[in-house]
């Protein structure tokens, strides 16, 4: 689930420096540095940039991490998403359900394979997949459901998961918010049968374009691994190791889905930051909820029992009622101060495609529709620091204070 709207191309190192000093602070800025120099200067100099030994390292060393049995690095979370898809054998006239909140591309994989995306409504709470509704929109042509951990909160997934198993469904996790998430003291990566990360620039570990898939099937990963490079049997790297025959065999046909060593390079030195970078941000998490809760116009987001988020995303919500002004003026607003925000996501069912295409329509996911009209997504990234974050919260609780409706100041001045 990429956030293809979060990136910033035209920051160059310098804003970026200037950001610590009172400057704007922008909604996002990807962790790198020397380690990552350092790695990409590695495989550039052993002559072999395209998929090769890093892209296997990082595989192995991103399963030892989430606990996967076996991990396909490929080049984006959507491709991620569409071979886990292939591999769960979903074809066309099949039916997937998705959370109608959540970003085109988990839906979008959908219709590579010819089944029809189904969309389905949000916990009000958490804002991810209600495992009731999507119960309820379970056919005879169902074949896959795919739960989306939006913004790092890990879903229900012993609820979604039971429903499955009762009904023969595959569960494709979308993560691409949710490393290192836990449910339950497992990582996510470790518990279903696929599960589909994204490593694209905005992400909690990048490699600028990029993606993971983890799954305990054995079969499937080697499916994956030859439908990611044209559905060929042996890919270029095994052939030139081996010093065997160059000869080789198109099994299936395939895709350009694999991932180059130097972006291989970048993700392994960024594992190795994973927890700290995590930490930062659950900091800045902590930071702004300690900040934001007393208001009666904010609501911070859940981190829900037997969970640890992955703080991808803080989504603070308005308590629109308590306020004279929209979630879209009050976003203008916070820019006005310089600060960076976004709006993940404007639910599927709203985008004109979905209107055309499937026949979705306004006022069919209620609940998704409520909450995207009051969320806004905050600046939080390892190298936000305290007085960004301060900064942060002083323009929100400003604004908040400044918009107040007139019956919740004095309600606010009763009390």
């Amino acid at each position: 689930m990429p956030d293809i709207f979060d990136a910033l191309p035209g920051m160059d190192l310098q804003t970026m420096k200037n950001d610590s000093h009172g400057g704007a602070i922008p909604f996002h800025r990807a962790s790198v540095g020397e380690e990552e120099v350092r790695a990409v200067t590695e495989v550039i100099r052993s002559g072999w940039l395209t998929m090769g030994s890093e892209t296997a390292r990082f595989e192995n060393d991103f399963s030892d991490y989430v606990g996967a049995r076996h991990s396909v690095a490929v080049c984006s979370g959507t491709a991620a998403l569409h071979l886990a898809l292939v591999a769960a054998g979903v074809r066309a006239g099949d039916e997937v359900i998705a959370p109608t909140t959540t970003f085109t591309a988990t839906a979008e994989a959908i219709g590579y394979t010819g089944a029809r995306p189904v969309l389905a409504d949000i916990d009000p709470l958490t804002m991810n997949l209600d495992p009731e509704d999507f119960s309820r929109r379970i056919t005879a042509k169902t074949r896959a459901v795919i739960p989306v951990h939006l913004g790092g909160q890990p879903c229900e997934m012993d609820a979604i998961r039971e429903i499955a198993c009762r009904h023969n469904l595959h569960v494709i996790e979308d993560a691409a918010h949710a490393l290192p998430s836990i449910y339950k003291a497992r990582r996510v990566g470790a518990i279903s049968e696929f599960t589909c990360f994204s490593f694209y620039a905005t992400k909690t570990l990048t490699t600028g374009e990029g993606g993971m898939v983890t799954t305990r099937n054995g079969i499937a990963a080697e499916r994956m691994r030859v439908m990611r490079l044209h559905g060929i049997g042996r890919d270029a790297w095994k052939r030139h190791q081996s010093g065997e025959s160059a000869d080789y065999d198109v099994k299936e046909a395939g895709f350009k889905y694999n991932l180059s060593d130097l972006l291989a390079a970048i993700g392994t030195a960024q594992l190795a930051k994973s927890d700290a970078m995590c930490e930062a941000r659950r900091k800045i998490a902590a930071r702004y909820s300690h900040a934001f809760e007393p208001d009666a116009a904010l609501e911070i987001p859940l981190e829900a029992p037997d969970t640890r988020s992955s703080w991808h995303l803080y989504i603070l919500r308005l308590r629109l009622e308590q306020l004279a002004i929209d979630r879209n003026h009050f976003m203008q607003q916070l820019r006005e101060k310089g600060i960076g925000c976004s709006v993940h996501f404007k639910p599927l069912h709203l985008h004109s495609y979905y209107h055309r295409q499937f026949g979705y329509k306004p006022g069919d996911f209620p609940r998704a529709e409520e909450q995207y009209h009051r969320c806004i997504s905050l600046p939080i990234y390892p190298d936000l620091t305290h007085e960004q974050a301060d900064r942060v919260i002083a323009a929100v609780l400003e604004i908040a204070h400044a918009c107040r409706r007139k019956h919740a100041k004095a309600a606010h001045a009763s009390a």
